[in-house]
């Protein structure tokens, strides 16, 4: 699963990247996208780690691209935004808030509802371009009553589209979906919007056009995090009892960064599941509602082949009676079939043959 970070010019895009990627001072082009890893913080993984201290920790994570920043009117660096978008599962809409005088304000203004409106303009045009041509080839087509249960459907989208609404607003049934997998429309990827402010914005939840701006993610469903970027450089730096004291400090409970994160994990429908051991404790990626075997297979191939069982706890069990042996002694151990349905922190060890 891959998060593409977007956005105007100058607004913030590569430090969000940077702080979600952990890759600051690496001299990032900004002219071309660049790929990292981010890591998935989890309180859990922190409490198991506390538990079994193992030699190794490791975090769910994501892939996440910096999209180079889309220029309105710049027919060469649209295609290459709209391409990357097209490559992406999910967008980080990055909007700029604050105001610098160190950093130009591109187009001379700062107009957060405005530039989340123009962002939102190419990904419907590109949309709605990408139907239209469709359409128009069907029409064409000889042998066009093949595709009118296709072209019933584009015409619905055509006609959202025209009237500003994103497809994924748009309510399909079974046989519509499965039409639509031979696309790769922009406007049905799950967006957050990360309104980029200044220090002060965002301990006093006061800058411009904010109650606008949050009516208008309302109207469309779309959640929003608000974040410093300054602020977050800081926390990044710091750990334990010091990040703490200088989070409370400023009056927020936690870090932009990790909503984002954390935000985007769930908005493309993942889970996490845990094995525990003195060697590693580790987060597991799964998409939501897989099941037992197939799960297994993230692990190893071999393990989701051989599968016999899988040896389940409920983290919350866990943490409630402090041990494995406790949960044992409760009965809370239990032993799942194949089909059993994997859910977020559970933790897993699987029994296999091969």
């Amino acid at each position: 699963m891959q998060l593409g970070i977007i956005g105007l010019p100058l607004v913030g895009k590569t430090t969000v990247f940077e702080l979600l990627t952990e890759s600051a001072n690496k001299n990032l082009n900004t002219a071309k996208a660049n790929l990292g890893m981010a890591r998935i913080p989890d309180d859990r993984i922190d409490y198991l780690s506390g538990i079994y201290k193992p030699k190794k920790t490791t975090y769910a994570q994501l892939e996440v691209v910096d999209i180079p920043g889309l220029a309105p009117g710049a027919e060469k660096t649209a295609g290459v935004f709209l391409d990357a978008v097209r490559r992406a599962d999910a967008l980080l809409h990055v909007v700029r808030v604050f105001s610098d005088q160190t950093v130009p304000d591109f187009d001379n203004d700062i107009n957060p509802l405005k530039d989340i409106e123009t962002i939102n303009y190419e990904l419907l045009l590109a949309d709605l371009d990408l139907i239209e041509k469709r359409i128009e080839r069907i029409n064409s087509n000889k042998k066009k009553n093949n595709f009118l249960s296709e072209l019933a459907l584009l015409e619905r989208l055509k006609e959202a589209l025209e009237n500003e609404i994103p497809l994924l607003a748009i309510e399909l049934n079974t046989n519509e979906e499965e039409i639509l997998t031979a696309y790769q429309f922009l406007t049905t990827k799950p967006l957050l919007i990360c309104l980029n402010v200044s220090e002060d914005d965002l301990i006093k939840k006061e800058y411009r056009q904010r109650e606008e701006v949050l009516q208008f993610a309302l109207q469309h469903n779309l959640p929003v995090v608000e974040i410093a970027a300054g602020i977050e450089r800081d926390l990044a730096e710091l750990e334990g009892e010091e990040k703490e004291a200088f989070m409370q400090e400023l009056g927020i409970t936690e870090s932009g960064i990790v909503k984002i994160s954390q935000s985007m994990y769930r908005r493309l429908g993942l889970i996490s599941f845990f094995t525990v051991g003195e060697d590693e404790v580790k987060a597991w990626t799964i998409e939501e509602g897989t099941g037992a075997r197939k799960a297994a297979g993230k692990i190893h191939s071999d393990i989701e082949r051989g599968f016999i069982r899988a040896e389940v706890v409920e983290y919350e069990d866990l943490k409630n009676l402090g041990g494995m042996n406790a949960v044992k002694e409760k009965g809370l151990f239990r032993l799942e079939g194949k089909e059993y349905v994997i859910k977020d922190g559970n933790i897993v060890h699987f029994r296999f043959n091969i």
